[in-house]
């Protein structure tokens, strides 16, 4: 499901993101109408574009409001980048979005990424290492456990 962070910061009475001009959106609502782009019409390479979209991003620095950065990304998960552009940029695309975006705010009370959601039970979980199955594993079997409500350390070595 997708959830818009660029949404989230949006102050109460304004218009939502996906109302406004592509110019007023924010910085991930454009990677965002690539991801489900690909979700919706390309399943069977989406964990590839998703890792190199977050790649885009966290390894490498690149803007996700930069249409060539997305194009790159999607282009090295083997897909043409201007047949996820035209449905990036399809209206169909961004009603996914503000769909997925209010089921997860109200079925679920999300509030950021990355959420992980199973069965009824939503937990915002943040790693301090990216990559690791193991952890993904142990935290994940954790969902299901409802007297751990919050766990968040006060300081973090790096």
């Amino acid at each position: 499901m997708a959830f818009s962070l660029d949404q989230v910061h949006v102050p109460e009475g304004e218009a939502p993101v996906w109302d406004r001009d592509p110019s007023e959106r924010g910085s991930g609502v454009l990677a965002l109408c690539f991801g489900v782009a690909v979700r919706d019409h390309f399943p069977d390479r989406f964990l590839d574009a998703h890792l190199e979209l977050f790649a885009a991003r966290h390894d490498h620095g690149g803007k996700l409001a930069d249409r060539a950065v997305l194009r790159a990304a999607v282009e090295r998960a083997g897909l043409d980048p201007d047949a996820v552009e035209r449905i990036a940029d399809a209206p169909e695309t961004l009603a996914a979005i503000a769909r997925d975006h209010t089921e997860m705010r109200d079925g679920y009370d999300v509030f950021g990424v990355p959420t992980f959601v199973e069965g009824d039970e939503a937990v915002f979980i943040r790693f301090m290492e990216r990559g690791n199955v193991e952890y993904l594993h142990r935290a994940l079997d954790l969902l299901q456990w409802p007297a751990l409500n919050e766990f968040k350390r006060t300081r973090v070595a790096r």
